[in-house]
């Protein structure tokens, strides 16, 4: 685990008199010890002091900090909406120079909130862009100044209902639907509190107070979203819940060629009723919006059922959840699963991997995984990164998005869900099931590679796993993947390989305890990280839904559960039931992640629904159990492993 705090979380590294240790600047770097544990937001000089000059709550401005960037600072990099700071101040100078090159005369226009706040306060766009302190002033300059305009009244002590308007109104986003969940949360997070939780145990902390309702000024925000929604047109296929900023953009069935197999770019099929729906699947793009757009309404491409922008979280649904997309690089996952892309890049996470985005997200997972009846848990909503390879072949290609810089511990928060959930603080034993928990603020692994930030990545990130090696020893190799590296080559830091990499909420079953490193069964061999007693990076499952271990000398392991051969009514449809190349040798122990996985293989190779004999499930008898492996989960037949509770 990394010890050292990052430099985005500003509030640790600035001010004093607020239970910080104060450093030479504000962001002078990171911090090696804290007076106290805790920080209230809303009493912090950067809050308090821009409030009081301008006549705006401190609370409010705290939260719309937290709805934007979760207190957190980009050392003056920005989002990829060109968003500075933790107030998320747009430059829409800037993005509209770029569109402008780019050759993209009919966006959506953006926001400049950026140089208006610069304006209102009097200081330098340099100065508002780098410097976290002189962000927060400018935006409480901006909202003072707009609360004025519209008539409506200023001061500290006012109702942060009052400035509901007036927070969507420069939140930096363009439809009066993103503005309106924007202040919807900002007056939640006002309401309920709001909190961030460093990996050194630190944190930052907004009290929870009342606050009035918005009644009139969230009216009349919310009649302009659904209007810009009546006008866009309802589409009867999309599926969300209500209120979401959703549109259809459709994958299209087409075929393209003659032949009966020459078509795109998804499957029909009638689930859940079959195959049944198990999985949530998150990826990122690797591709912008306009680009992704394009690939999924061509039907040569592939295709998933759900994409998410980066700058303000909308969505487009573009395959109903009936029909398989192709998305995942295992057609047993793609059967059972429904594929949410993320505009982003996984390298570089943070810049594109929005609290807005996050939050739509979240909503929208936790509508599917509640009418699919899918757990909410880190083995039924997974990342593309877990995967398994089909065959042995297949490991190597695939993919490892969304990354290690993908915060799982937060969004399954948002979720409802929280990771933590049902885990102990007590001491580790062998034999006990483990979740991996280093929290992702502040916790700092070794990954290089990054395409835009250099050998190390950019220095400090905040990375979602803890880094796992063959010995207890912050000296020992890292443990490797044999199927990843068929050929021999070591594991590496590069931010592509996960090998040794134990990802937020997945649970692992421990091997041995030595000191404040913990060994857990990982790829046939124990992996080694740094828990430590005071600040543990996992915690004991108290409930584990199971442990298997082989019956023999060992158990083979899969990358999809499919029937036996005697499930075919054709000896011609019959799917290899192929292992791959790790095993679970005598002695070992590995976390269910679910207990009976359906066994089938949805039979579509044709486009037409009139083909005989095709697009139909076939479903077998044989019995799998789904484990974590390594970084991704497999299959195991459950003849050849004891299950222990």
């Amino acid at each position: 685990m990394g010890s050292s705090v990052s430099r985005r979380h500003f509030l640790l590294t600035t001010g004093v008199g607020a239970g910080v240790l104060a450093t030479a600047g504000p962001l002078a770097g990171p911090v090696q010890a804290l007076v106290s544990p805790a920080v209230r937001v809303d009493t912090h000089p950067v809050f308090a002091k821009a409030g009081q000059a301008y006549g705006v709550p401190p609370a409010l401005l705290a939260a719309l900090s937290h709805a934007q960037t979760r207190w957190a600072d980009q050392d003056g990099r920005p989002s990829s909406s060109l968003g500075y700071g933790p107030m998320h101040l747009v430059d829409g100078t800037a993005a509209a120079q770029a569109r402008g090159r780019a050759g993209k005369d009919d966006v959506s226009p953006v926001l400049d909130t950026l140089h208006e706040a610069a304006a209102a306060s009097g200081l330098g766009v340099d100065v508002v862009r780098r410097d976290p302190d002189a962000n927060v002033r400018a935006t409480a300059a901006l909202l003072a100044a707009r609360q004025r305009e519209a008539g409506r009244p200023v001061g500290v002590d006012t109702d942060p209902a009052q400035w509901f308007a007036t927070v969507a109104a420069t939140s930096g986003l363009v439809t009066a639907a993103t503005q309106l969940e924007l202040a919807d949360t900002v007056l939640a997070t006002v309401r309920d509190g709001g909190r961030v939780e460093l990996a050194d145990g630190s944190r930052l902390v907004l009290p929870a107070r009342t606050v009035g309702a918005p009644d009139g000024q969230r009216t009349a925000l919310r009649s302009r979203a659904t209007e810009a929604r009546r006008q866009r047109g309802h589409h009867d296929d999309v599926e969300a819940p209500r209120g979401l900023d959703v549109e259809w953009i459709p994958a299209p069935y087409e075929q393209y060629g003659p032949g009966p197999g020459d078509y795109g770019n998804h499957d029909l099929a009638d689930r859940p009723r079959a195959p049944k729906i198990t999985h949530l699947v998150i990826h990122d793009t690797e591709g912008y919006w306009d680009t992704v757009l394009d690939l999924v309404t061509d039907p040569t491409y592939v295709s998933w059922q759900y994409s998410l922008r980066s700058d303000d979280g909308h969505i487009a649904q573009h395959a109903k959840a009936k029909d398989v997309c192709w998305h995942a690089g295992n057609w047993y996952l793609n059967m059972h699963s429904i594929g949410l892309e993320h505009e982003g890049f996984a390298a570089e996470g943070a810049p594109w991997f929005s609290e807005a985005m996050y939050r739509t997200s979240a909503r929208l997972v936790r509508y599917l995984a509640r009418k699919h009846s899918i757990p909410l848990d880190r083995a039924h909503v997974i990342g593309h990164d877990q995967v398994p390879g089909t065959t042995t072949p297949t490991i190597p290609g695939m993919h490892w998005d969304p990354g290690p810089f993908w915060d799982w511990e937060h969004y399954f928060d948002l979720l409802g869900a929280p990771l933590h959930r049902g885990t102990s603080h007590r001491r580790a034993r062998v034999g006990d099931v483990v979740r991996i928990l280093p929290g992702f603020a502040g916790n700092v692994q070794p990954v290089t590679g990054c395409e835009t930030g250099g050998d190390d990545c950019g220095g400090l990130r905040d990375t979602n796993f803890v880094t796992l090696r063959t010995a207890p020893d912050a000296a020992a190799p890292l443990v490797n993947d044999p199927g990843l590296h068929q050929t021999g080559q070591a594991a590496t830091t590069e931010v592509s390989d996960i090998s040794a990499r134990a990802t937020a909420g997945t649970d692992y079953v421990v091997a041995g305890v030595e000191g404040d490193w913990t060994g857990v069964w990982f790829l046939g061999t124990i992996g080694w990280f740094v828990n430590p007693r005071r600040r543990p990076t996992a915690r004991v499952v108290q409930h584990p839904l199971g442990r298997v271990r082989a019956k023999g000398a060992a158990a083979k392991v899969y990358g999809r559960a499919y029937p036996e051969a005697s499930a075919y009514a054709d000896p011609a449809d019959v799917q290899a039931v192929s292992p791959l190349l790790y095993t679970l040798p005598a002695g070992q122990l590995y976390a269910v992640g679910d207990l009976a996985p359906v066994t089938d293989y949805y039979k579509a190779k044709t486009y037409s629904l009139d083909t005989p004999g095709d697009h139909v499930d076939i479903v077998g008898c044989d019995r799998y159990v789904q484990i974590n492996l390594g970084h991704r989960i497999a299959f195991v037949r459950r003849e050849e492993v004891d299950v222990l509770r």
